[in-house]
């Protein structure tokens, strides 16, 4: 390798982190640059370290790893940033991928295949678990009889799962639309019912399925 690949670890649970940071530190052709237990700590420090790769977890105390990522990835414009959760379900993933997330593994993967999926995401891959890239693919599979139901979207909901699909936030649809946090769960509550999905990822998928 002729560089060595930088990694800063974000990570609430100190076994787990500590763990990751030796696997990495361990490995030839990577250096583990610095550790956070919060999404906070990493937001002032990140970006002044310009890592190549963050690994992420998703589920932290505050802030979670995927609002940090929307908040320090314009600071950050050459990180790859890498999800590393025990969070399987389709929302998740999407939520990730929306935000800038470049590659999604989960903790049980081994640490072999950890460091594969850090030096393919170095070189412009986007790794991912197996059970994250089935998701992945359905997720992109037209759901039948979708333009039936997604015709039945008020033109406001429309607006709301149009904002939805660019990974914006309950609060930051609501600012847009100049409607409450509240309102917005009401229409996203709505949609759903309409649609008949269960979360934010079967919802596009079957909406924007309709319109291909």
């Amino acid at each position: 390798m002729d560089k060595w690949i930088s990694v800063s670890i974000v990570e609430d649970l100190k076994d787990i982190r500590e763990h990751v940071k030796r696997v990495v530190d361990e490995a030839d052709g990577f250096i583990c640059l610095s550790i956070y237990s919060n999404a906070e700590d990493a937001i002032t420090e990140i970006p002044a370290l310009q890592p190549d790769i963050v690994l992420m977890d998703i589920n932290l105390p505050g802030m979670s790893g995927i609002d940090c990522i929307l908040k320090i990835k314009e600071q950050c414009r050459s990180t790859q940033f890498m999800m590393f959760t025990i969070y399987e379900d389709s929302e998740q993933v999407f939520d990730s991928l929306s935000a800038g997330a470049n590659g999604y593994l989960l903790k049980k993967t081994p640490p072999d295949q950890i460091l594969q999926a850090l030096k393919e995401l170095y070189e412009g891959g986007a790794p991912m678990s197996t059970q994250i890239a089935r998701k992945v693919v359905h997720a992109f599979q037209k759901p039948v009889g979708a333009n039936i139901d997604s015709a039945r979207l008020s033109a406001r909901e429309k607006e709301v799962l149009q904002f939805l699909s660019k990974g914006y936030l309950y609060k930051e649809i609501g600012d847009k639309l100049h409607i409450s946090t509240g309102t917005v769960r009401q229409h996203i509550h709505k949609i759903y019912e309409k649609l008949h999905v269960q979360n934010r990822t079967e919802a596009l998928n079957k909406f924007y399925g309709s319109r291909q």
